[in-house]
């Protein structure tokens, strides 16, 4: 496992490069509501100590962070930090609709367990009952399987054919049948059910049950049964390139600044550019379909993860089903992380936490919560590629001392050795 592993940067990956990135920021902004001493619970040294280290992350190459901590306690904790440069684009919100990439599972996961409580499907059917064909050995593939990893289907995002719509170079429009034939072309990596390896193709068939089962669509599916009886207002399924609200501006480096270890192949993505990036807000995000289209906020996320964890969104039987969970690393398989049905769970330094990550072209996520919902958190960066590269020791030191603090302060714990 990676120095990341206990934040499992299981995203809509483009690629496995080793990069070097070295782009300088100007001065960092923050709002006057991120003052370290303002009211709430949260210690102040806590808050000061956040708040250090989301300029540290922008120091390194972010162009920004919305960091929201919720210690189930009092006033959650919620600022941004941005690079200069880029406030004049647009002043980061703590409130701004965010492309939330694979956080979208666990949404998908529970509209799957809310269908499963009214008998319309069942966790352990064979993905033929429902898509004969189109999964490679579906009659062995069960739906339990794509939702918690263990199919052993290749996954459609390491296909060339994605790379002109993960650029924003393309305006094709990607259906979940779609997305599943690519990942369906390619071999599979091993039994079903034999081993655990992420991949967004089980997503992409997800999704494909979800509208053969329900004749619904995804953003539907989403709107009815997640955002509005949670009161979701800034949370949808994203299906074309615009946003419902106010949102933040997402940036890759342009081809100029983009670093040389970059492959080829990813190293122009389209959008305006400035500062030496272009702005991909406008990227139509549909090639994450089922396994990572969702737009979001780090408060209603918040409220997603309260809802789920505490069992007001599935009935007890379906909750039991999403928290059980397959070893994800087979070196430590009893004490290592785990992932349930859309969600991963597993040790950091300051307790247990219930977790995903996310990442789609300009939008890098991570939320947690604990294991009842009465605690959450978010980490909302505004870029992709300057993490995903893992290749930037600053960047990558600087973002995981973030998560780190960020977990801890969920806690009300003090960060070890600090």
């Amino acid at each position: 496992m990676s120095p990341r592993s206990y934040f499992w940067s299981r995203r809509l990956k483009v690629t496995a490069c080793g990069v070097a990135l070295g782009l300088a920021t100007s001065a960092v902004a923050v709002p006057a509501s991120a003052d370290p001493a303002s009211t709430g619970l949260t210690p102040p040294a806590a808050r000061a100590r956040l708040l250090a280290l989301a300029q540290d992350l922008v120091a390194a190459g972010a162009p920004g962070v919305i960091v929201r901590v919720d210690d189930g306690r009092g006033r959650p904790v919620e600022f941004t930090a941005q690079a200069g440069w880029a406030r004049h684009d647009q002043r980061l919100d703590p409130g701004d609709e965010f492309r939330m990439g694979s956080n979208t599972k666990t949404m998908m996961a529970a509209v799957v367990l809310l269908l499963a409580a009214e008998g319309r499907l069942g966790l352990d059917d064979p993905a033929d009952t429902w898509l004969p064909g189109k999964v490679p050995g579906g009659g062995a593939i069960t739906l339990r399987m794509l939702l918690n990893h263990t199919s052993g289907l290749a996954d459609y995002t390491e296909d060339p054919a994605l790379v002109p719509s993960i650029l924003g170079k393309e305006t094709r429009r990607w259906t979940s049948l779609d997305l599943l034939a690519v990942g369906a072309a390619r071999e599979p990596l091993f039994p079903p059910g034999t081993r655990w390896s992420y991949s967004n193709t089980n997503y992409a068939a997800v999704g494909a049950v979800l509208e053969k089962v329900t004749g619904e669509s995804l953003a539907g599916l989403i709107r009815d049964r997640i955002a509005r009886p949670l009161g979701l207002r800034h949370t949808y399924f994203a299906v074309d390139g615009t946003w419902q609200g106010r949102h933040a501006t997402g940036y890759e480096p342009d081809p100029g600044h983009m670093p040389p270890g970059v492959p080829e192949e990813f190293r122009d993505v389209a959008g305006p550019r400035r500062a030496g990036h272009a702005d991909v807000s406008g990227h139509d995000p549909g090639w994450g379909g089922a396994a990572g289209a969702v737009v979001s906020t780090a408060r209603d996320w918040a409220r997603f993860h309260s809802a789920l964890m505490s069992g007001q969104l599935l009935p007890p039987a379906q909750l039991a089903e999403f928290r059980r969970t397959v070893p994800m690393d087979p070196a430590n398989p009893v004490n290592g992380p785990g992932y349930g049905l859309g969600i991963e769970t597993g040790d950091v330094p300051c307790g247990r936490v219930w977790a995903h990550s996310g990442g789609i072209t300009g939008y890098s996520s991570l939320t947690i919560t604990d294991s009842t919902g009465e605690r959450t958190a978010s980490v909302l960066v505004p870029a992709l590629f300057l993490l995903e590269f893992e290749a930037a020791p600053e960047l990558l030191r600087a973002d995981e001392a973030l998560k780190t603090a960020v977990a801890c302060t969920m806690f009300g714990k003090p960060v070890p050795g600090k």
